[in-house]
């Protein structure tokens, strides 16, 4: 994952290594679901490896709110990171959660990897990419 490709937790991750505060928009009460790329890759493998024909969701159905993640991150990452509220953009959408039932039925497949493991996963990666301790 790129350290500036603008996604919420590369951001929140970034900002926390690199001291500055997480920035999260409008009240942070937004969910979103979070995949670990090891899991996506599983799932697209079953896929291919099988003899449905999509389109199937392949997520993670855990949601969570952008308050949860940065405070996540803050636990993870840096707990003196500070947290800061900024105006929302009006394009925001106020929930994402995958369906993933069709993937589950046809393949058995379902996400292995929790969002704080993988967490401390990218976190280490970023930490190496941006020469951090």
């Amino acid at each position: 994952m790129a350290l500036d490709d603008g996604r919420v937790v590369s951001n929140f991750v970034a900002q926390a290594i690199t001291g500055q505060p997480i920035t999260v928009y409008g009240n942070g009460q937004q969910t979103r679901s979070f995949q670990y790329v090891d899991d996506l890759i599983a799932g697209m493998v079953a896929v291919m490896d099988g003899d449905e024909i999509g389109p199937f969701n392949i997520g993670n159905p855990g949601e969570f709110t952008m308050l949860e993640l940065a405070q996540l991150v803050k636990e993870v990452v840096n707990p003196n990171t500070e947290i800061v509220f900024r105006e929302n953009t009006a394009d925001d959408p106020t929930r994402r959660r995958p369906d993933i039932t069709k993937m589950h039925n046809k393949f058995g497949w379902e996400p292995k990897i929790q969002l704080k493991d993988g967490l401390a996963r990218m976190v280490d990666d970023f930490k190496q990419r941006l020469h951090v301790e």
